[in-house]
């Protein structure tokens, strides 16, 4: 995002302020209610559970499961899990929406901490105590800190370097980590239910990038998102290309959305996708109407619209190096998938971006 203080609405309350809890000692920490969307999580929900209600925290806990529609036994093992435990309530989210599953969640949560956990991630021990003592002591509205990626096949560990990688994803401090500091958005999120409820709750006609727009909306309150690196969360990438295609072109999609909601934050970085899609696009037009003109045996001017596939090639050479210079230290079957892998989230998410239609985001149309 922007660097001005105008893009930036929490910059004028980077110092810590005085905490709206009590700071006096480990037994004074508020309750936390943690609030976990969950759809078909069967293969990863009872580990994820079992990770948050193991954290060292004094404070008291619950945990909210908002269950989706579910293609596998998402729902049967989360009943188990809150059969088992009471910190542990289900509600429902017939929508499927992260969005609608958080609100849900937050309106059955009973304390004023809020932390948004999804069901495949795995908590680090010690989170919890860490985030919240930094909400008291940053006097932020959300905490949050690193999506810390790890890959266990070749393919899953390229995609990994490549989120964690500025030639991956920019220099967003939630991929690839940085000094602690106020943030436009942060991974997940430890938050004061009183600063998610003045910023209105998740906007539900928000399919991608949630929290990012919540986190808009807060600082544009005058809260304050502060990152810190200490909180580090495993992320298990996408398994393969399909996958991953899918997932960056939505991200893609639905961050134009945001760059037409609030145009004020559009910036170098986020335009470097589409404008590389765009031009690669029409370097591959250009080159198959040179290339069938050639042979057509059309006029020459058609003929050198094939050299339009140079636009391509050199874009293909330079991942190609990145991969060779700031890849070299992975194994060879991991750095020859990282190309690839590149590619496709940039041209992916670009293509997203480009294409993205007006209708999403807006109550009345199709979602």
């Amino acid at each position: 995002m922007g660097q001005s203080q105008g893009h930036h609405p929490e910059r004028s309350v980077a110092a810590p302020r005085q905490a709206q809890f009590s700071a006096g000692g480990p037994a004074a920490l508020p309750a936390v209610s943690a609030v976990m969307p969950v759809r078909d999580e069967e293969k990863h929900l009872a580990e994820s559970v079992r990770q948050v209600l193991a954290q060292d925290y004094p404070g008291g806990l619950e945990l909210i499961l908002a269950v989706g529609p579910s293609r596998d036994r998402t729902e049967p093992i989360a009943r188990q899990i809150a059969a088992a435990d009471d910190r542990v309530t289900v509600v429902p989210n017939p929508s499927g929406k992260i969005s609608s599953a958080m609100n849900a969640a937050i309106k059955a949560a009973r304390h004023g901490v809020i932390t948004r956990i999804d069901g495949h991630a795995m908590l680090p021990a010690g989170y919890l105590r860490t985030a919240v003592l930094t909400l008291i002591e940053t006097g932020a509205a959300d905490v949050g800190g690193v999506m810390a990626a790890e890959g266990v096949t070749p393919f899953q560990q390229a995609v990994a370097w490549a989120m964690t990688s500025p030639a991956g994803v920019g220099a967003a401090a939630n991929h690839t980590g940085g000094e602690a500091g106020p943030a436009d958005t942060v991974y997940l999120g430890v938050y004061r239910r009183e600063a998610i409820e003045k910023a209105g709750g998740y906007d539900e006609t928000m399919l991608v990038a949630e929290d990012w727009e919540l986190n808009y909306r807060i600082r544009a309150g005058g809260g304050l998102i502060w990152f810190t690196p200490e909180l580090q969360v495993t992320y298990r990438p996408r398994a393969n290309l399909r996958t991953l295609a899918r997932q960056h072109f939505r991200y893609g999609r639905w961050r134009r959305v945001v760059a037409r909601r609030y145009p004020e934050t559009v910036n170098p970085r986020y335009l470097a996708a589409p404008a590389a899609a765009a031009l690669n696009g029409l370097g591959c037009v250009l080159g198959a109407a040179g290339l069938a003109g050639i042979a057509a045996q059309a006029p020459p001017f058609v003929r050198y619209m094939a050299l339009g596939l140079v636009i391509p090639a050199i874009y293909l050479a330079g991942v190609t190096a990145v991969a060779a210079v700031f890849a070299r230290d992975l194994p060879t079957a991991v750095r020859a998938r990282v190309p690839v892998v590149l590619a496709a989230m940039h041209m992916c998410w670009g293509a997203g971006f480009v294409t993205s239609p007006r209708r999403l985001a807006q109550p009345e149309g199709p979602q």
